[in-house]
């Protein structure tokens, strides 16, 4: 297996596809985590220890006697902060048949009582200090690997102590028991029935296709539902006593600590870990078997259309060095033009499908594979199938060109030189999973500094015939094995999809001809504006500039992230100006604004002429207003300025992507149906609205009826008037922020006044409450249901302070639905509790609690909810259901003060509203000063059960057969 290769990685996350496809992305979609086939054995040296490649020699790596391995890191963004991980080298596939799902179940048990921690206590005991269940506290298993997660709000003793005890015993002392196991059962039931559906089941018959007779597709990490439910203590046992030993252990800890410290806190907890049980055994994966030509399908109601084309190869366990990465890096340059090909085909007229991808990908160690893959639209698998079967002979036989590879080299280099700038400020979570990555792939943890040497190193000397020498080889091996899904039967089944291949090979492939260059033509909007005022915010350290044509900017440098700036211009009035009635367009906005380019560039020829400079640009509706946004580097400041007001005052609106967002539309809504969550988020947002159509999902038939002329009418002339304000926060210096705003958006004209929305517009109204739920039906598994409940509340700016108590008494009623439903009735696997509130529509807000349960159990679901409102209304909340519910709530708002993005959300209307920076500045002291008093207040005037408006989705065929029987 040829392990992901960092070069290779950053060479596919700086390509944006429209729309990707492919076995790949769909199991990562179902949280199956993959697997490197030559994951770090426990003899193993660390990866750097047996390669040419040095590694990041900020990172302390050490190993103790007993076998266990650690990397320290000091960091310090965010400061006071740090990221725990344990990572445990054994999962799903290291089950026998009569464990399948207890890697994954031993993980849940890991949390429920240890010698040292009562069953119950440990989250809060994590709670008290500041990490939220869930958000901080977390674990996944994978099919080769167990990673446990805390990330600490602080670093002083008790907290980081606490937390190392905490993991020391998950790991040795697990009691794992008997009552314990049955009592989580149902949970993790629960957690099955939420993953469970179309996506899941398409990727289990895919991977039963490519990997023939191998153990993966036996092997999911959900396992088994008759194992979950009955397996014994012992089989439980047999697993953790096997696998969970000091020398399948890799302990990681970044943050802002002394190394020395936190090496001799490791070395005092973990050192006398000690397991005399045998060694569990390594999996016999299988092997990639001699196949030819073959075609698999797989369909049902709810899947995804898509096709893919794979040839499969033997894994590569070689470990990481230069040569490899070069291979990577060679290979994955011809991808990416694949890739631009294919994306310029999805975008043209009438495109052969939504998007598609050419990739190289390891199947989970026990093989790779190189794929071309598409979504289709409209049934038309055999017309996708014969556009990535030409393409992808098209770029084999006559390769790429010198102006393709260079720009992917620019591109590349962009992406790594920005890597770079941004090193010293990672944040303290990314690079604790990132070092956890690296052992699961065996791969060296290098610097940023080492990738772009490394790049350098390799691209120096790279010819155009390297690289078309490599794509040569790339789609070969075992097949081509053509695999399709999608909703519905293919005429003729899986011989039509030979048939159909076999003709497309037919069809001979011509070189690709070159693009014409152009220039960027945006550059110049008039004569730059002058500042009219000055303001500065000293205690938010805030710039407030008015220029002369009444454009607003607020400017925040930030040292959060070195290198990064985020820009937004805000105007139009949003939600405001779209009628209440009926569903509109708008929904494809932000589909196809961007992609719809420019009045002078398509969107691939922007991309094209700004190769190797970092913009970005989205539009997006709020309630109140249209943001045009993006993200860039301090010395594109400029360049992102005219892209955005280029966009601003000469959208190009062109049909291609509205039709593709159309078509994609029409992919999605039939697949809703399949699920409870997918059926609420169809349904739920519109009734919570009381039917306003703003919130409405539409219809297949309403979606019909669209065109860009209706997106276009309804949104441009919204953009052409009214004030305009811009906010700029991050690594920008204050003067030159003012002079590119004054080049751009400071030198249009003055703008008239916004519309003015009806009265009617500036209304939503949460429905009257009901007794019984309203019922919604799903088509998936007669065994799966969800229960919502919500109260009305206030909105966000009336009274702010009562809007935060409302959130932590959410909170609390997520800490007692996770006691009552989750841990002591074992109901559902994650209630879910949320406390909305407007910033536009007076007086709409709402608190809610969700489930996902069986249907028989929804009817106590809604008895208990209501049970506990009631207490929370007769009672004040314990001091300690609110220190657990605040704590983790103030250590996150804490956190967000130290990112980009908070500042970009808080200093919107900074300028105009009176009661924004008061009210910012008071969400810390509100929160630190709330009492039981004041949440049983907010509950008093709030949980009036009246007034609960409730949901349920159940399932369509249980309907079906309950009214056969009548």
């Amino acid at each position: 297996m040829r392990s992901p290769r960092r070069l290779l990685l950053v060479a596919a996350s700086s390509l944006a596809v429209i729309a990707g496809a492919g076995l790949p992305s769909l199991v990562q979609a179902q949280d199956a985590a993959a697997v490197s086939a030559n994951a770090m054995r426990p003899s193993d040296p660390w990866a750097h220890e047996i390669s040419d490649i040095p590694a990041d020699s900020a990172v302390r790596f050490g190993q103790l006697p007993n076998g266990l391995r650690y990397a320290i890191v000091r960091n310090t963004t965010p400061p006071g902060q740090a990221s725990l991980r344990v990572r445990i080298d054994a999962g799903s596939l290291m089950e026998n048949d009569d464990q399948l799902g207890l890697a994954h179940f031993i993980e849940h048990m890991a949390f429920n009582g240890s010698t040292n921690i009562p069953e119950g206590e440990l989250t809060r005991t994590l709670e008290r200090l500041g990490l939220a269940f869930g958000a901080d506290t977390n674990a996944s298993t994978g099919f080769d690997e167990t990673v446990y997660k805390l990330d600490l709000p602080q670093t002083d003793e008790e907290t980081v102590d606490t937390s190392l005890m905490i993991l020391r015993d998950m790991l040795g002392n697990a009691t794992l028991s008997a009552d314990a196991i049955d009592r989580e059962r149902g949970i993790v039931l629960s957690e099955e029935r939420t993953r469970a559906g179309p996506g899941l089941r398409s990727v289990i018959a895919q991977l039963d296709f490519f990997l023939k007779d191998q153990l993966v597709p036996d092997r999911l990490p959900i396992g088994s539902t008759s194992v979950l439910a009955n397996a014994p203590r012992e089989r439980f046992v047999e697993f953790y006593s096997a696998y969970y030993r000091p020398s399948r252990a890799t302990v990681i800890a970044v943050g802002d600590f002394d190394v020395d410290v936190m090496e001799a806190k490791i070395i005092a907890t973990f050192g006398d870990w000690q397991n005399p049980a045998a060694d569990g055994a390594e999996p016999d994966l299988g092997t990639v078997k001699p196949r030819g030509l073959e075609a698999g399908s797989y369909i049902e109601a709810g899947v995804q259309p898509s096709i893919q084309i794979t040839w499969v190869n033997p894994p590569d366990t070689r470990p990481d060095t230069m040569a490899v990465q070069r291979e990577g890096l060679v290979e994955g340059l011809g991808l990416r033009v694949l890739n631009r090909r294919l994306q310029r085909l999805a975008r043209g007229e009438n495109p052969p499908f939504i998007g598609a991808s050419g990739s190289r990908s390891n199947l989970f160690g026990s093989a790779e594979v190189a794929t071309v893959s598409a979504v289709y639209q409209d049934g038309n698998w055999d017309g996708a199938l014969a556009a990535i079967d030409q393409e992808q002979r098209r770029i084999v036989e006559f390769g790429i060109t010198q102006e393709e590879l260079d720009r992917e080299i620019t591109e590349i280099r962009t992406a790594l030189e920005e890597n770079v700038a941004g090193a010293a400020t990672r944040r303290t979570p990314n690079l604790a999973n990132s070092l956890a990555a690296s052992v699961n792939n065996d791969e060296v943890f290098t610097a940023p500094e080492t990738d772009l040497a490394m790049f350098e190193a390799i691209v120096a000397d790279l010819t155009l015939d390297e690289v078309n020498d490599v794509l040569n080889g790339t789609f070969t091996g075992q097949g081509p094995l053509i695999f399709v899904t999608g909703p519905d039967a293919i005429e003729g089944g899986d011989a039509a999809i030979l048939a159909a291949y076999e003709a497309s090979q037919q069809t001979e492939v011509a070189a690709l001809e070159a693009e014409a260059r152009v220039d960027w033509p945006y550059t110049e909007f008039g004569t730059p504006g002058t500042v009219a005022s000055t303001e500065v915010v000293e205690d938010i350290g805030t710039t407030f500039v008015t220029f002369d044509n009444g454009v607003r900017l607020t400017i925040k440098p930030t040292d959060f992230t070195d290198d990064q700036v985020l820009v937004s211009i805000r105007t139009g009035t949003g939600f405001l100006s779209l009628p209440t009635d009926e569903p509109t367009a708008a929904l494809a906005l932000g589909q196809t604004f961007g992609e719809g380019g420019l009045g002078q560039l398509t969107a691939e020829q922007l991309e094209t002429v700004l190769s190797g400079k970092v913009y970005g640009v989205s539009l997006s509706a709020d309630e109140e207003s249209y943001r045009l946004s993006g993200t860039t580097r301090t010395e594109d400041l400029d360049l992102q300025m005219q892209v955005l007001t280029a966009y601003l005052t000469d959208a190009g609106w062109r049909p291609e992507p509205f039709e593709r967002a159309r078509g994609q539309f029409r992919l999605v809504l039939p697949q809703l149906d399949a699920t409870t969550g997918g059926v609420f988020a169809r349904d739920g947002s519109g009734l919570l609205r009381s039917g306003d159509a703003r919130w409405t999902i539409p219809t297949l038939e309403q979606i019909a009826e669209w065109s860009i002329d209706d997106l276009r009418n309804l949104v441009s002339s919204d953009l052409s008037q009214g004030p305009i304000e811009v906010i700029i926060v991050g690594d920008v210096d204050v003067d030159a922020a003012i002079q590119s705003v004054a080049a751009t958006v400071g030198s249009l004209p003055a703008r008239g006044p916004a519309a003015t929305p009806t009265a009617e517009a500036r209304t939503s109204s949460f429905p009257d409450g009901v007794a019984q739920p309203v019922e919604l039906k799903h088509g998936g598994r007669p065994d799966q249901a969800l229960g919502f409940v919500a109260w009305p509340t206030g909105d966000n700016f009336s009274d702010p302070r009562e809007a935060r108590m409302v959130r932590l008494l959410a909170d609390v009623l997520r800490l007692r639905l996770i006691d009552e439903l989750r841990e002591g009735q074992a109901v559902t696997y994650s209630p879910q509790v949320s406390a909305t509130a407007s910033g536009t529509f007076e007086g709409y807000g709402y608190m809610s609690a969700a489930i996902e349960a069986p249907p028989e159990k929804l009817e106590g679901f809604f008895a208990d909810v209501d049970q506990i409102a009631a207490d929370l209304v007769a009672s004040p909340v314990t001091e300690d259901e609110l220190e657990r519910a605040r704590r983790p709530r103030v250590e996150a708002l804490r956190r967000s003060q130290n990112t980009n993005g908070f500042w970009m959300s808080e200093l919107q209307d900074a300028q105009t509203d009176p009661e924004r920076l008061p009210t910012l500045r008071s969400a810390l002291s509100d929160m630190e000063s709330a009492t039981p008093a004041d949440l049983q207040a907010v509950a008093r005037k709030y949980l009036v059960p009246s007034e609960a408006y409730r949901i349920q989705v159940t399932p369509r065929a249980q309907a079906e057969a309950e009214a056969s029987t009548e």
